[in-house]
């Protein structure tokens, strides 16, 4: 083979392995390690916990968000349900302020600080022993938290993450890529929980243990997969909990759906950077591997992928033509169209009439975006730019039917 094609191999070995072989190398590991379950019956008395909510300037989604905590099944003199304002300047406050009756505190923090900055600050007001962390415009399972709590009946499970639904809504592009992607990701959750443990739990909603919990995180960082790393530094460890279900309207549009992944990508490499010792096998063995694969490898995929493109590019133009060269060259050349044959779907799935395109430039329009996505998360990250401000993703209203 020629030089360049050495190299599309080499790259397309990465993708190939973050995407296909690791799944199946955790099926195989999850027959031979036979690792307990986390799930257990309800304990003879259920421990306090504080439900907190971090929100900002998020009216619109914010009242079926509320309604569905209200009605979350757990004991109500068991638990606290705390909405962190972020300094909204809309009716966020004057909102929660209306469920004050029926439990929900509000807990305002001035000067707009980030997410995870307002985290921090919010300790000192949580009662629980176990604090669960959820989202402004998503909607949880009334019984979702009681399967994440029953988590804990394992002394070793420090960390308990819910399983993430991605839902179609009023206002939603509906795009197919975001949801294929979202259950892949839960599938994988659930193959590492049954090897060893995530690497990674659910922004959306996931609980953790209050002493794990009340720790002081640098603001540009994400706290949701910090607690998994955190969890492993403890000797504890993070599991997927399947029965916790959290309902996730899809972002309204494409842009959207790309500016987010940009700015949790960027969070979530810095945060690595932050737990790199994590990455050593040699100190922290499986759970090295499953952290190199799952986050390293998978966030070198945008550059295996342009390395690859640029490969094929460098093929063609060097080659005598279809007809005149040798089968290198010819695989070259198809890779190539193939490639433009993705972006071209990847185009109109962008760009389609209404935002309701059919599944297939749906999903490359997903993939090459988060592609793209990748390549300016990892600039941004290198350079140490850092973006502790919270930039919220627009959603729309979750179906109050998810909400049963």
């Amino acid at each position: 083979m020629s030089i360049e094609l050495w190299i599309v191999a080499a790259c397309a070995a990465v993708v190939v392995y973050a995407y296909a072989l690791y799944p199946v190398l955790l099926l195989g590991l999850a027959k031979l390690r036979r690792k307990r379950p986390v799930w257990h019956a309800a304990p003879a008395e259920w421990p306090r916990i504080s439900i907190t909510l971090p929100a900002y300037n998020a009216e619109a989604t914010l009242r079926p968000v509320l309604e569905a905590l209200v009605r979350v099944d757990y004991p109500v003199d068991r638990r606290q349900i705390v909405v962190v304002s972020d300094g909204s300047t809309d009716g966020t406050d004057a909102l929660v302020r209306e469920y004050a009756s029926q439990g929900i505190e509000l807990l305002r923090i001035e000067g707009r600080l980030g997410k995870t900055e307002i985290e921090n600050r919010a300790m000192a007001s949580l009662t629980g022993d176990i604090i669960v962390n959820t989202d402004a415009s998503v909607t949880i399972k009334a019984d979702s938290v009681k399967h994440l709590v029953a988590a804990f009946g394992d002394p070793d499970v420090g960390v308990a993450s819910g399983r993430d639904i991605s839902v179609s809504s009023v206002g939603s592009t509906g795009h197919g890529g975001e949801a294929a992607y979202v259950g892949y990701e839960m599938w994988v959750r659930d193959l590492e929980t049954a090897v060893d443990a995530i690497v990674g739990s659910s922004g959306c909603l996931y609980a953790i243990r209050a002493p794990l919990h009340r720790r002081e995180l640098p603001g540009h960082l994400s706290r949701d997969f910090s607690s998994a790393l955190w969890a492993r530094l403890n000797g504890t460890r993070a599991v997927s909990v399947r029965e916790a279900i959290c309902y996730v309207p899809r972002a309204s549009s494409m842009r959207v759906e790309y500016r987010r992944k940009i700015r949790t990508m960027s969070r979530g490499i810095q945060t690595l950077f932050f737990h790199g010792r994590l990455l050593d096998p040699l100190r922290y063995g499986l759970f090295a591997l499953l952290l190199w694969s799952h986050k390293l490898l998978r966030w070198m995929v945008p550059w295996a992928l342009l390395v690859a493109a640029l490969a094929l590019l460098a093929g063609v133009v060097a080659s005598p033509g279809l007809t005149g060269g040798s089968i290198a060259d010819r695989l070259e050349l198809v890779g190539l169209g193939g490639t433009l044959l993705g972006l071209g779907l990847a185009a109109i799935g962008w760009w389609w009439p209404g935002g309701h395109p059919p599944r297939l430039p749906s999903m490359a329009a997903f993939f090459v975006s988060g592609t793209i996505a990748g390549l300016v998360a990892w600039k941004r990250a290198l350079a140490d730019q850092r973006a502790p401000v919270w930039e919220p993703t627009p959603r729309a209203l979750a179906s109050g039917d998810a909400a049963r």
